[in-house]
Parts: structure tokens; C-alpha cells; sequence
């Protein structure tokens, strides 16, 4: 069996989509999907499945997840071993990412973006905010505060012409740790 993290867009986000961990935990667990875990309210779910296609995978749990919820949640799935590589990569150097209050989040994206989506990000480029696209994911690093920042996770679905999820990449990182197995840490 693989372990899958799956990543659900915008629910619970300013009281909207409401999903409780509970009800998202058992819809998964009715998909027979084992050792079912939910982190954190914004949508992260780590399981097991012995199923070897991410793409059908993501189409079953979205339609579960209309049929229970009644509204469209859209579904990123990573291996584990895929959101290692993901954490691995090294987006920008020490001196663009130093301040205190940088902030790199990941967006996942359902496939790999155009050849020229770096440069569709380049007007959204400033002392705030950077950019890199590896693999199907954009890495954005904030050098302030969000609250600072032009740009948001709406104008990247637009200038991509596809849905993303985004999350911290500290969330990232206690998400790898859940998915080591105990006493190999």
C-alpha cells in the first residue's frame, strides 16, 4: 500500500465550505482508504491506498466529496514520497528567503504547467513577492507579510487557467513527518 496525502481546495476558508475532520474522515474511510488522518482544518488527509492511479483517485474522492458536501471540492494528490521531493527542493537562495517574516508556501497545481508559466509570473514580481514553477507545483515566497503582498492564490489559477491549493511550507514539512513510518525517525 502507498501512502497518499491529499490536499482539498478551499474548505473551511473564511467560513465557507464547511467540512468537519470527522465527516472528512469517514468519507474517506467509506472509499476504503485505510489509516485515514486528517492535519489541520484546512483540508490535508493522509492515507493508504493501494490504488496506483492518483488521477482516478482524485476523480473518486471529488465526486464523494460532492455527493456528501454538495458543493465541488477540488482534490491534489501526492505520494509521500513525491511531497518529500516537493519539500526538497531548494526554490531560492538563503539571501532572497532571510527575513523573519518570509514566508514560502507551495501551490498545487493537477498537472504540470505550460513551459512559459515562470515567465506569465513575472509582472507579479516585486521585493514582496517571488516565484518559481517546478514540477506541478509554484513555489511563492513572500518576503513580508501577506497583508503586504499584490498577489494571491485567485490570480495564479487565473494567469494558469487552472485551480491550486496552496500551503505553508511548515505545514509541508509536519505533513512528511506524519508519513515516516515510527522508529525510522
Amino acid at each position: 500500500m502507498a501512502k497518499y496525502i491529499a490536499f482539498l481546495r478551499a474548505i473551511n476558508v473564511g467560513g465557507h465550505n464547511k467540512v468537519k475532520m470527522d465527516d472528512l474522515r469517514n468519507l474517506f474511510e467509506s472509499l476504503q482508504l485505510s489509516n485515514v488522518e486528517t492535519f489541520i482544518n484546512s483540508g490535508n488527509v493522509l492515507f493508504d491506498s493501494k490504488a496506483k492511479d492518483k488521477e482516478t483517485l482524485e476523480e473518486k474522492i471529488e465526486k464523494a466529496l460532492f455527493n456528501t458536501f454538495g458543493f465541488e471540492i477540488k482534490t491534489f494528490i501526492r505520494t509521500a514520497d513525491e511531497l518529500s521531493d516537493i519539500a526538497g527542493y531548494v526554490p531560492f537562495n538563503y539571501n532572497e528567503a532571510d527575513t523573519e517574516s518570509a514566508h514560502l508556501v507551495i501551490g498545487f497545481l493537477s498537472e504540470v504547467p505550460p513551459p512559459d508559466s515562470e515567465n506569465k509570473l513575472q509582472p507579479f514580481r516585486t521585493e514582496t513577492d517571488d516565484f518559481r514553477v517546478y514540477g506541478k507545483e509554484v513555489y511563492w515566497l513572500c518576503r513580508t507579510g501577506f497583508s503586504d503582498s499584490k498577489f494571491s492564490a485567485a490570480k495564479l489559477e487565473k494567469v494558469f487557467g487552472m485551480q491550486a491549493t496552496f500551503r505553508n511550507s511548515s505545514t509541508i514539512l509536519k505533513l512528511i513527518q506524519k508519513t515516516v513510518p515510527p522508529g525510522s525517525r
